[in-house]
Formats: C-alpha cells, sequence, structure tokens
C-alpha cells in the first residue's frame, strides 16, 4: 500500500488536526519520499515510519509538537538537518537500519536541543572505534544511545514509565479514597480521652480498694484492742468479787467468833 492511501486509512474518518499518533510502517515510499503528510497534522506527537523505502526527509512537513520519531529499517544516509527545522521537539529518534556512515552526518542533530535518546543499530557508523563516547562528545544533549547511558544503564522503556506514572496515580487514589473521613481524627481524640480518663477511674478505684483494705484492717485492729480491754475488764472485775468474798468470809469468822465468845459468858 502506497503511503498517501495508508495515510487516509489511518485517519479513520478523524481530520488530521486531531490525530496525535499516526503509524505507517510497511507502506511504500514513491521515490523514496513521504507523500500525503502535511503542515495540517498540527497536534501529531508521534510518528512511525519503519520499513518504508524511506530515503530523503525533504518532504517532511512542520511538526512542531512530534515528540517521537521512528524510522528504523530504511535507506536515510543525510539531510538530518531537515529535522532540527521541521522537529525542533523531537526527544527521541530512531535512525537504526539505515545507511549513517560517519559522524559528520550525525552532527546535524546538534541542533535537537531537547533530543534525549537516539538509536543507531545497524548502522555502518556503529563500526566506528570509540563510536560511543564520539557520540555522546558530539551530540552532549542526549542521555541515551542505542538503550543505554555512559554508565551502561539501560534506557526505561516509555510505555513502563507510563504504567508506572498511572499506577503511582491509582496508588494516591486509592489511598485518598481509603483514608480518614472528615471527623475521624476528631472522634479518636474523644476516644484516646476517654480511654485516658478510664484509665484514670481504674486507677482511682485501685486507690479506693487499697484505702479500703487499710480502713478494714485499722477496724480490724481495733475490734482486737477492744476484745483484749474487755478481757482486762473482765479479770479486774473477777478479781474484785474475789476480794469481796474474802471480805465476806472474814466478817463471817469475825461474827463466829464473836459468837462464840458470847456463848462462854
Amino acid at each position: 500500500m502506497e503511503m498517501k492511501k495508508r495515510i487516509n486509512l489511518e485517519l479513520r474518518d478523524r481530520a488530521p488536526e486531531e490525530v496525535t499518533e499516526l503509524v505507517l510502517d510497511n507502506c511504500l515510499c514513491v521515490n523514496g519520499e513521504i507523500e500525503g503528510l502535511n503542515d495540517t497534522f498540527k497536534k501529531l506527537e508521534f510518528l512511525s515510519m519503519a520499513n518504508v523505502e524511506l530515503s530523503s526527509l525533504a518532504r517532511l512537513p512542520s511538526l512542531n509538537k512530534l515528540r517521537k520519531l521512528e524510522l528504523s529499517d530504511n535507506i536515510i544516509s543525510g539531510g538530518l538537518e531537515v529535522l532540527a527545522e521541521k522537529c525542533p521537539n523531537l526527544t527521541y529518534l530512531n535512525l537504526s537500519g539505515n545507511k549513517i556512515k560517519d559522524l559528520s552526518t550525525v552532527e546535524a542533530l546538534q541542533n535537537l536541543k531537547n533530543l534525549k535518546s537516539l538509536d543507531l543499530f545497524n548502522c555502518e557508523i556503529t563500526n566506528l572505534e570509540d563510536y560511543r563516547e564520539s557520540i555522546f562528545e558530539l551530540l552532549q544533549q542526549i542521555t541515551y544511545l542505542d538503550g543505554f547511558d555512559q554508565e551502561d544503564n539501560e534506557a526505561p522503556d516509555s510505555e513502563e514509565e507510563d504504567d508506572e506514572d498511572g499506577d503511582e496515580d491509582d496508588e494516591e487514589e486509592e489511598e485518598d479514597e481509603a483514608g480518614p473521613p472528615e471527623g475521624y481524627e476528631e472522634e479518636e481524640e474523644e476516644e484516646e480521652d476517654e480511654d485516658e480518663d478510664e484509665d484514670e477511674d481504674e486507677a482511682g478505684s485501685e486507690l479506693g480498694e487499697g484505702e479500703e483494705e487499710v480502713g478494714l484492717s485499722y477496724l480490724m485492729k481495733e475490734e482486737i484492742q477492744d476484745e483484749e480491754d474487755d478481757d482486762d475488764y473482765v479479770e479486774e472485775g473477777e478479781e474484785e468479787e474475789e476480794e469481796e468474798e474474802g471480805l465476806r468470809g472474814e466478817k463471817r469468822k469475825r461474827d463466829a467468833e464473836d459468837d462464840g465468845e458470847e456463848e462462854d459468858d
């Protein structure tokens, strides 16, 4: 299928200015140039033209919002300066599998100030000595070359990043949904105050029980002392009775003696 027909098919009854993504992989270019893609695609952010036998970017329209451009497996050998003019906000560019041979061709990408990731897999330029060091030195704005940074750390997948962002948003929403309702903190504080009051009451009751125990023991001691006093009182009364009985016995003796004396007379 020719590129122009493919573009019309991809529109799916939408106006070009509404399209943000356009995938034209494996269709055919006419004379190695882009046809059917024009300046009306003002909102286009992602454009993929992999394996379309593209050799020239001369007819690339102005796509100021374009951020990702896939041009892998074509026959591009130069003319990359067009990209800085037509797509100044590119952050990702895939040129792997093209006919790029030397650093001077890539040097034209210096004007893509927002470019962060560049892929040159299966291009002849990758056979150069110190290829990676040279590219990073030439294009100091990029972070990733062929999927890895200068410390050989792998670039994060853009889809995974989107998923992670989505998961973080979901987690935040779940936290918000599962968060305490209004007034919950106040109720919790009230419950804590009630618990503290109950603790104080329990402490007071324990103290009261202790005091009661002390009072009981004290009373018991008093009763015991009273009983001892009663015993002393009983003993004293018995002694008095015995004394009285003794006196009465002596009196009876005396009376008997007196009676005896009277009889003798």
